[in-house]
């Protein structure tokens, strides 16, 4: 009499199970890659700066962002955008194209106090033939400034520069007074961080990529 046959067991194959942690890591890259680049973001100091920008219709990525330290007191969250990656200041300076400086208040500062920084800071960076000529412009900042009032915590201050119309300044999305022409002023403005004499030290590398 024949034997009844036995069920067949499944063939073994030569894959094997990849572990959970894997598949979960595997599922967060995945999940980081199809999210769009406008929503990601960089932390400062608990500050979340953009990792992108666009600025007269051309795309700007984050070149670096640090803190604008005062004594002990953090005044600012600040980013760098630019179209390409750049590590020195010649770098950023000589960079054709539109760029943005982003600053993130820390502190309540007042409008006075802002200008009278940076006129400090760029008076700092340039020599007096060129501070005399750009009087004009220092005249213009400080009207902007003036329209602002006070800037409180958690406001965002955009400084950019559009090519053929000049450096843009806003305040949480509102444009305060008019352009302000040529690139040498908006130059003498980033040299207040990424000059000979930056008004922190430590946030120059941060900028540029340190």
């Amino acid at each position: 009499m024949s034997q009844p046959s036995l069920p067949s067991r499944p063939a073994q194959t030569s894959r094997q199970r990849l572990p959970v942690s894997r598949i979960l890591a595997i599922l967060s890259v995945a999940l980081l890659l199809a999210t769009p680049l406008a929503t990601r973001a960089a932390e400062v100091a608990g500050v979340k700066l953009d990792d992108n920008a666009k600025v007269a219709g051309k795309d700007l990525r984050l070149n670096g962002a640090g803190v604008r330290t005062r004594a002990i007191f953090k005044v600012y969250a600040m980013g760098l955008y630019l179209a390409g990656k750049e590590t020195t200041t010649e770098a950023v300076l000589a960079a054709l194209g539109p760029r943005r400086v982003t600053l993130v208040m820390m502190r309540d500062v007042s409008g006075d106090d802002m200008n009278q920084a940076f006129t400090a800071g760029i008076s700092s960076n340039t020599d007096k033939a060129e501070l005399a000529r750009l009087a004009p412009q220092l005249a213009k900042l400080s009207t902007v400034f003036a329209s602002a009032g006070e800037l409180k915590k958690g406001d965002t201050l955009h400084v950019d520069w559009v090519p053929e119309r000049g450096t843009v300044i806003t305040h949480n999305g509102k444009t305060l007074g008019d352009p302000i022409a040529e690139q040498s002023f908006n130059n003498a403005l980033l040299k207040i961080w990424l000059g000979d004499k930056p008004v922190d030290s430590s946030l120059k590398p941060a900028l540029l990529g340190g």
